[in-house]
């Protein structure tokens, strides 16, 4: 129930607005506890739903419980450089789950453990900031510490109040504010515009703990007030950065349905049950991002690869997926029941895991809406979508044929606002079809100079290259292995802006998708005077790629680039396929006439440019991501197909100032043997490609001169199907979930 509360958003909220929200927020929380994502009032549905829904998960947390209940409390690692490499940390989800079986049971041998706990872990915390060490990465475990005091609050005399709760607000307070003292290492410091999931979000839950306590009073509101506006900070980015399409606050799949929601949620949650408000229905960019989520899955649960992601097998991080959904079921299902549809959709592609990043997040959602099960039938195929959707903050553009494992998938990167975790990849495209067919290569391993020197740059995508003499690049985040010579950053001939691409057109309906998008803004200025890219997807399986590319000089050599699994071979002088993972891809240059195609890849070449192979490091205990009981895990991967061990170059043969490059791309399953035949148009200002397709033809003609633009024609049996010019204006597109 929404008790009322209502405040002007806005997309970048001013100081005077936060101060106003948590004005009204402060003067709710409750005086009593627990308040910290449980209150009083919720006990008897948690207690039910340990017998009842959740009883195989209350039984064996409670087994956990009672097996350790009477061992010794140890850290193993007390000093170790970085503790997200111990399991030390667990101990505060272990005091977590032992308050919670207390608040379920109400035996006290749980409360003297939960308390026994508590203590241990501030010796263990005031020993790690002492030696200025982090605990974890991910403050889940300190939250739960956190609860775990509140929980118990009620039960603990004056003085175990003050004797476990001060040093537990002091040690925390360190950890959520610098005041002088370096980052430790391996610190996540990680503000509200990352996945917030370091030690500054501690700040709110520590806050609210402590509040109006009497166990400093001063240093809890301190915490109390920083937290909550950022917290806000963060709601209102993500609110911004999705749009009216959707998205996240980063666009790679690696980060934003795993660790992302959780700051939303666990905020939304804590707030409501300790104030009564719920403000979720005022934030719906949980239902943005999963929308977006929707547009990046491939068959067997893949995405398409973009930015900081490994490639070693596309797979979707699912780990957290279920535990989202049913937190999205809990906040949105009655005010937003659209939602159901792609809801059960993704329901039936993933599964519930024994336990949750938040060891007692089941406990706080409602299976239940007015007496009616939110959990509904998993659907099969998706319906009612568009051919293509314009994550435009995001800065990319997702096509399909429909949504079975025989249909075909395609994204564009250009445009957006978001740099993290990006690549210098402006107008990329990845194609899929039973497989990858044209996909983003190399992967991240750190540390390395694969990383930093190959898989971040343009010619690890399908992209054009323009190579200027002594060009240099801008560094990307990460460093060499302690087992490589640091070296410069190769002339890739690349882009040297994360930002830049502008969509100029772009349209989509049942027959034809179009794309036109400008990337010149993100070379250098002394070398690109235009690089444009037109992409028309013809449903289901056909691409046609047009790049016009204009150099400042003419002997500034320009490369079209296209990254496979495995080895392409060559049907013709300009003609090549490739097949690998049940799938095919058949490609043709139509234009320039006379080219220089390039075979480049295998053993020790895969990761070429500038002239050497960037290889996988070998990492040493000196690396701090060094694993003994697997030191070898990146040069074993370096032979994995989706790494992309092969690309081909096409070149002209004669340098000129402007160059065009037209390819005609048609995928299917590994039982396509031949190409669709094509026919060259070469006309005044314009260049183009005919063929015939299942049974229709097509006559796709782009400008070549100083404009952008074309046209398409398509025709059956003579009569016209379509016969219009493409569009310079790009099409507004919103997500189903938006309320008007």
């Amino acid at each position: 129930m929404w008790l009322g509360f209502s405040l002007v958003i806005k997309a970048q909220p001013q100081d005077d607005d936060i101060t106003q929200a948590f004005v009204q927020i402060s003067t709710k929380i409750r005086d009593s506890h627990p308040r910290v994502f449980i209150n009083e009032d919720m006990l008897g549905d948690i207690q039910a739903k340990s017998v009842d829904r959740n009883r195989e998960h209350f039984d064996a947390m409670k087994d956990r419980i009672d097996k350790t209940i009477d061992k010794d409390i140890v850290f193993k690692d007390i000093s170790i450089t970085d503790g997200t490499r111990s399991t030390d940390h667990e101990y505060g989800l272990i005091a977590a789950d032992a308050a919670l079986t207390y608040l379920v049971t109400g035996e006290p041998e749980y409360l003297y453990y939960t308390k026994k706990v508590l203590k241990k872990l501030n010796q263990y915390y005031a020993a790690r900031n002492e030696q200025n060490l982090n605990i974890h990465w991910y403050a889940y475990s300190r939250i739960s510490a956190l609860a775990a005091f509140d929980w118990i609050y009620n039960d603990l005399t004056e003085r175990e109040r003050s004797e476990i709760g001060e040093p537990l607000l002091s040690t925390i307070n360190t950890m959520v504010f610098l005041d002088g003292r370096k980052p430790a290492p391996r610190e996540n410091r990680g503000d509200y515009q990352t996945g917030y999931y370091g030690n500054p979000v501690l700040a709110w839950y520590a806050g609210l703990v402590f509040y109006k306590t009497g166990i400093n009073d001063q240093m809890a509101e301190k915490l109390l007030k920083q937290g909550f506006e950022e917290h806000w900070k963060l709601l209102s980015y993500r609110k911004q950065v999705a749009g009216d399409d959707g998205g996240s606050a980063t666009a790679v799949m690696e980060y934003n349905i795993q660790a992302y929601p959780w700051a939303e949620f666990n905020f939304f949650h804590s707030v409501k049950s300790a104030t009564g408000i719920d403000v979720s229905q005022q934030w719906t960019s949980p239902l943005d991002l999963m929308y977006y989520t929707v547009w990046n899955w491939l068959p067997g649960n893949r995405h398409v690869g973009y930015g900081d992601v490994d490639h070693i097998a596309n797979q979707l991080p699912l780990r957290h997926m279920y535990s989202h959904l049913t937190q999205i079921r809990h906040f949105y299902a009655q005010s937003h029941p659209n939602i159901m549809p792609l809801l059960n959709w993704i329901s039936g592609k993933v599964k519930q895991y024994p336990s949750d990043a938040i060891p007692f997040a089941r406990y706080l959602v409602d299976y239940q809406i007015n007496g009616k099960n939110t959990v509904g039938k998993a659907t099969e195929e998706l319906t009612d979508l568009p051919s293509a959707m314009h994550f435009e903050n995001m800065g990319q553009i997702f096509m399909r044929s429909g949504s079975g494992p025989n249909d075909t998938y395609a994204s564009f990167s250009a445009g957006g606002i978001l740099t993290q975790h990006r690549h210098y990849d402006n107008n990329n495209f990845v194609i899929y079809r039973n497989g990858f067919r044209a996909l983003d290569s190399g992967t991240r391993p750190e540390p390395g100079q694969h990383l930093t020197h190959y898989y971040c740059r343009t010619v690890a995508h399908n992209c054009v290259t323009i190579r200027m003499p002594g060009e240099k690049f801008p560094a990307y985040w990460g460093g060499p292995a302690s087992t490589e010579t640091p070296l410069s950053i190769p002339n890739d001939g690349g882009q040297r802006e994360l930002l830049g691409s502008t969509i100029v057109g772009y349209s989509q309906n049942k027959q034809y998708v179009y794309i036109a998008s400008d990337a010149t803004k993100t070379y250098h200025e002394d070398k690109a005077q235009t690089v444009l890219r037109q992409f028309v997807f013809i449903q289901p399986d056909v691409f046609v790629v047009f790049d016009k590319v204009v150099s400042k000089s003419a002997d500034y050599p320009k490369t079209w680039l296209l990254h496979t699994a495995s080895e392409p071979i060559f049907v013709k002088d300009n003609e090549f396929y490739e097949t690998s993972q049940g799938g095919t891809l058949f490609c043709r240059t139509i234009f320039p006439r006379e080219t220089k195609a390039t075979k480049i890849g295998g053993p020790d070449k895969q990761f070429w440019s500038d002239g050497q192979n960037w290889p996988l490091p070998a990492l040493t205990p000196k690396d701090w991501n060094y694993r003994p009981d697997n030191p070898n895990r990146y040069e074993k991967l370096a032979i994995m197909p989706l790494l992309g061990q092969w690309r081909i170059e096409i070149a002209p043969q004669a340098p000129k100032l402007k160059d065009s490059f037209l390819h005609l791309i048609h995928v299917g399953d590994k039982n396509l043997k031949k190409m669709i035949a094509s026919k060259a148009i070469d006309q005044e200002n314009k260049k183009g490609v005919e063929f015939d397709y299942e049974g229709k033809t097509y006559e796709i003609l782009f400008s070549n001169d100083d404009t952008v633009g074309g046209s398409i024609r398509i025709t059956k049996n003579g009569a016209t199907i379509v016969d219009e010019t493409f569009t310079s204006r790009v099409e507004h597109q919103e997500s189903i979930f938006k309320t008007k």
